[in-house]
């Protein structure tokens, strides 16, 4: 049976590390800090973890719907999303992901851009 990039990666515990410095990363960013600013970032991290991990092949699933319903009031535009990808794909590189991994989770994100994008 071929390994998932979730298993691959470490599981939980290593994804919960890379998506922690994304969003330490995403805090310090004068696009997308603001975002942060009133959030729960321990909730947060914990549905990232989960987003990232269904991405990668591990045991949760996540539909689009609540991306939708999470991102809709929060005017997010083209060049936060930018950002947004941006700091993932440096995060996941200096997270030893391999090149042909992190374009994976990048498209992936990226595919979902028309349902977070609202601006």
């Amino acid at each position: 049976m071929a390994q998932t990039l979730f298993e691959r990666y470490g599981g939980f515990a290593q994804v919960s590390k890379v998506v922690s410095e994304f969003y330490d990363r995403a805090q310090e960013s004068p696009v997308i800090g603001p975002f942060f600013a009133n959030t729960d970032m321990r909730r947060q991290i914990d549905h990232q973890t989960k987003f990232i991990s269904s991405l990668l092949g591990g045991p949760t699933s996540f539909s689009d719907e609540p991306l939708k319903s999470a991102h809709a009031h929060l005017a997010i535009d083209d060049e936060a999303s930018e950002e947004v990808a941006s700091l993932l794909e440096e995060t996941l590189q200096d997270s030893g992901f391999e090149a042909a991994d992190v374009a994976f989770v990048k498209r992936e994100v990226t595919r979902r851009k028309h349902i977070i994008v609202t601006h």
